[in-house]
């Protein structure tokens, strides 16, 4: 029982649901990625140049006959899409973060009670000199 107790607290805590939820966002965003690659980087980027090749899609590029590099290649232009995606929502997510620190707490108000306890303290204080 100590076993599927340590268990479900080690699941359901909030980083390993906060993980789990990053994998599949991640796993979307790649996908989307991968689309706008394919479906619109390629034919409008790279069609003149797979045209010139007499190739269809970027994948058919090949090297000395069997070296497929194509592929690869689109999977470096997702790459450097995704980072940079990545690296424009960490940059706006550090300015807010940079915001939030510029706006300091307004220090709170000396109560009543803290007032006459320092003049307390103040004449104790003053008497023990004259004395």
């Amino acid at each position: 029982m100590a076993f599927v107790r340590d268990f479900k607290d080690f699941a359901v805590k909030g980083n390993v649901v906060d993980l789990a939820v990053a994998v599949i966002i991640g796993a979307a965003f790649g996908k989307i990625i991968t689309s706008f690659v394919a479906d619109i980087i390629t034919p409008l980027i790279l069609q003149p140049a797979l045209d010139a090749a007499n190739l269809k899609n970027i994948e058919d590029l090949t090297m000395m006959g069997n070296v497929k590099y194509g592929s690869f290649l689109s999977a470096v232009i997702s790459f450097i899409i995704i980072a940079l995606v990545l690296f424009l929502v960490i940059k706006g997510i550090t300015a807010l973060k940079k915001k939030e620190i510029a706006t300091p707490a307004a220090p709170a108000a000396i109560s009543k009670e803290e007032v006459l306890l320092t003049e307390i303290r103040d004449l104790l204080k003053n008497n023990s000199i004259k004395n």
